[in-house]
Protein backbone atom coordinates (compact mmCIF):
# COMPACT_ATOMS: atom_id res chain seq x y z
CA UNK A 1 0.00 0.00 0.00
CA UNK A 2 1.54 3.25 -1.16
CA UNK A 3 1.60 6.65 0.45
CA UNK A 4 -0.98 8.01 -2.00
CA UNK A 5 -3.39 5.19 -1.14
CA UNK A 6 -2.97 5.86 2.60
CA UNK A 7 -3.65 9.57 2.12
CA UNK A 8 -6.71 8.72 0.03
CA UNK A 9 -7.92 6.39 2.81
CA UNK A 10 -7.59 9.21 5.31
CA UNK A 11 -9.10 12.00 3.21
CA UNK A 12 -11.90 10.18 1.35
CA UNK A 13 -12.25 6.52 2.36
CA UNK A 14 -14.89 5.40 -0.22
CA UNK A 15 -12.71 6.58 -3.12
CA UNK A 16 -9.75 4.58 -1.79
CA UNK A 17 -11.60 1.26 -2.14
CA UNK A 18 -13.20 1.79 -5.56
CA UNK A 19 -11.00 -0.87 -7.18
CA UNK A 20 -11.94 -3.47 -4.52
CA UNK A 21 -15.55 -3.85 -5.69
CA UNK A 22 -18.99 -2.35 -5.26
CA UNK A 23 -19.65 -4.06 -1.92
CA UNK A 24 -16.51 -2.62 -0.36
CA UNK A 25 -17.41 0.88 -1.53
CA UNK A 26 -20.90 0.56 -0.07
CA UNK A 27 -19.62 -0.73 3.28
CA UNK A 28 -16.99 2.00 3.57
CA UNK A 29 -19.52 4.64 2.53
CA UNK A 30 -21.91 3.52 5.26
CA UNK A 31 -19.10 3.43 7.83
CA UNK A 32 -18.05 6.92 6.79
CA UNK A 33 -21.62 8.15 7.23
CA UNK A 34 -21.59 6.72 10.77
CA UNK A 35 -18.37 8.55 11.49
CA UNK A 36 -15.18 9.51 9.77
CA UNK A 37 -12.91 7.32 11.92
CA UNK A 38 -14.75 4.00 11.26
CA UNK A 39 -14.61 4.74 7.53
CA UNK A 40 -10.88 5.41 7.63
CA UNK A 41 -10.18 2.28 9.68
CA UNK A 42 -12.31 0.14 7.36
CA UNK A 43 -10.63 1.55 4.25
CA UNK A 44 -7.18 0.94 5.69
CA UNK A 45 -8.10 -2.66 6.57
CA UNK A 46 -9.57 -3.40 3.14
CA UNK A 47 -6.59 -1.86 1.35
CA UNK A 48 -4.10 -3.70 3.56
CA UNK A 49 -5.47 -7.15 2.57
CA UNK A 50 -3.39 -8.93 -0.04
Amino acid sequence: MGLLRVLLCILFPPLAVVDKGCGSVLIIFLLTLCGWVPGVIGALIINNKK
